[in-house]
């Protein structure tokens, strides 16, 4: 189900912990296959489970638990825009009210050309460039409408 070069990836994962405790990189293992798939559909849990010696409902457990793991398919590019307080006062606001109108989508949705998905994240750590968001791996602080725009634009 995994390319070679994402087994690999979760073996040297693995080998971080003794033998007897390899399910304890759950986490990378479905943080490096959501990163080749896109996002982490059941047959995925149940693969790293298998991986790892693990049952299904214990990866399942781990991946619902934690926000950064997508259960359903998402855009190409992944935006999630801080609404926590430093960003609200410094206008993630408005920064919201822009992205919904430029793609057409409320958050939690993805464009028609599957290209971007909008998520409003609680707080990505980067108060003193507020307001901030994430696309795919990439932090952009200091927005403005006319920033976001470029940032867009410049995306594949």
């Amino acid at each position: 189900m995994l390319s070679q070069t994402s087994l690999k990836a979760i073996e040297h994962e693995v080998a971080k912990y003794p033998a007897d405790r390899k399910q304890a990189a759950v986490m990378a293992a479905l943080r490096i296959g959501q990163k080749e798939k896109g996002w982490v559909s059941d047959e995925l849990i149940a693969y790293v489970a298998g991986l790892l010696e693990l049952q299904s409902i214990q990866v399942l457990e781990v991946a619902t638990f934690y926000s950064m793991y997508d259960l359903e398919p998402v855009g190409r590019h992944k935006i999630g825009l801080c609404t926590n307080i430093s960003c609200m006062l410094r206008g993630s606001d408005e920064i919201l009210a822009h992205l919904k109108e430029k793609l057409g989508i409320d958050v939690g949705e993805t464009t028609a050309d599957g290209r971007f998905t909008l998520e409003a994240l609680e707080c990505l750590a980067a108060c003193g460039g507020a307001p901030m968001m994430q696309v795919g791996d990439e932090y952009y602080e200091n927005l403005t409408p006319e920033r976001v725009d470029t940032i867009l634009d410049g995306l594949e």
